[in-house]
């Protein structure tokens, strides 16, 4: 120990108005009569040894503490409130005093043991526990409902891929099914493939997990789905088209509509369609995450201007068009059915074509009339919901009507089913593997 000139009584003075009792109690927390008891004895040892010490009283290594500093002992050790700021620095004249309180000591170690335990359950909440500041957290719901959705979602997933296979089996091996509307049904089929393939699950995945998967496989998923969903679209206005010529014209639909000119539409439409997203997600391809706020979240974000513009392209001409079409098909058709029953001679030479043709024709249009109104009542919510604005869009609805969306593609393989001889009658060569004998693609289906 150093010897020192200043006189014991100075450090015995200077502590009682440090720890004045009035002050103490502004920190909360410690008794003040257990703090002076626990002083009082450690001035008694402290007096005891330096009077046995030869060398005089000792000076602590630690810096003194000035009057003027204002004293505020905590529970968790203190922090030094120096001219109303708080400062970081231990208090180091008495804090081994006031840690061997045993009520401190009590509550120090209960709150030790709380943050321990809170820490440890925040590095489970994160998705990636190795960038505790930049991750994100878990999604979190009640266990139950977690596993009811994932098996409800995912068994439609894999029904949508089973019965939309089916489809594109059927119209692609038979030749007999390869009719322009058939080919339509087929890139319809397509489109519902690939919404049960990637973008359910996907979609499935991406709220109930940590997205794990990188940046540029989000904006890859995001970019397949707008691509498949534009699709679906598209086929419905073409497929409304086609119905309009046959029913509303049909002296030349033979000539107007043809495979040919039908496989140019509708890879036409998938060109459309590529290049439009690719204009609506050009910032994000640009710089794939760019949205993101925390690792393991996937998200984009549209502008207003490109989302105002995805309205009118993706919803509100198709849909105008879709509309206006099948309600001239329907009162054509209607027009149709009444002539064909009552016989009249007038009419019957006016339409000129086969009656058995013509029944054909309105049970077509019949079958994809109820196609396309199953495919407005599960697609407009979607798009309603997203014209309520922000708060709709985060909420639950938002992703109930995105899996309604999607649940059309389960639809439309049992829409056909259900109105189709042919389609059924394929089914069953597919399941029993007739399909595999030599010359199977020339089987009379119809």
């Amino acid at each position: 120990m150093l010897a020192t000139n200043v006189p014991l009584f100075h450090e015995i003075n200077e502590m009682p108005m440090i720890l004045d009792p009035a002050k103490l109690d502004e920190g909360g927390g410690i008794e003040s009569r257990d703090i002076f008891a626990l002083v009082l004895s450690e001035l008694v040892n402290y007096i005891v040894e330096t009077s046995l010490s030869s060398d005089g009283p000792a000076i602590s290594s630690q810096p003194s503490v000035s009057q003027k500093q204002r004293v505020l002992l905590t529970e968790d050790g203190g922090r030094l409130m120096k001219n109303g700021r708080s400062s970081r620095q231990p208090i180091h004249q008495w804090q081994r005093v006031v840690n061997n309180s045993p009520s401190v000591a009590a509550n120090q170690g209960a709150v030790e043991g709380s943050c321990q335990s809170c820490s440890s359950l925040k590095m489970e909440e994160l998705c990636f526990p190795q960038l505790l500041n930049t991750s994100c957290r878990k999604p979190t719901s009640p266990w139950a409902n977690f596993v009811l959705l994932n098996i409800v979602l995912y068994f439609i997933s894999l029904l949508t891929v089973a019965l939309n296979l089916l489809v594109i089996i059927s119209v692609s091996h038979f030749r007999q099914l390869h009719t322009p509307t058939n080919i339509l049904l087929l890139s319809l089929a397509v489109s519902d493939f690939l919404v049960g393939l990637l973008v359910l699950p996907g979609e499935v995945f991406r709220k109930t997990a940590c997205w794990f998967l990188g940046d540029l496989m989000c904006l890859l998923y995001y970019y397949v789905s707008f691509i498949i969903t534009s699709s679906s679209i598209g086929d419905m206005v073409l497929i409304s088209v086609d119905r309009y010529v046959a029913i509303c014209d049909p002296l030349h639909y033979t000539t107007r509509v043809t495979v040919k000119r039908v496989k140019l539409c509708v890879c036409l439409c998938w060109l459309c369609v590529v290049s439009y997203s690719s204009l609506l997600l050009k910032d994000d391809l640009t710089q794939p995450g760019r949205y993101n706020s925390c690792h393991g979240e996937c998200v984009i974000v549209i502008n207003h201007t490109a989302g105002a513009i995805d309205l009118v392209v993706t919803f509100i001409v198709p849909i105008s068009v879709i509309v206006v079409l099948y309600m001239r098909v329907f009162v054509v058709a209607v027009s149709q059915a009444r002539a064909m029953r009552s016989h009249i001679t007038a009419v019957t030479l006016q339409l000129s074509v086969n009656q058995q043709t013509k029944k054909s024709e309105l049970k077509a249009a019949r079958t994809l009339g109820v196609l396309v109104a199953v495919f407005l009542i599960c697609f407009c919510p979607f798009y309603c919901v997203t014209l309520a604005g922000d708060a709709m869009v985060s909420s639950p609805s938002a992703s109930f009507v995105f899996y309604l969306f999607c649940f059309n593609s389960c639809l439309n393989p049992l829409i056909y089913a259900l109105f189709y001889s042919w389609f059924r009658k394929a089914v069953k060569l597919i399941v029993s593997l007739q399909i595999l004998q030599p010359g199977s693609c020339e089987t009379n289906i119809l």
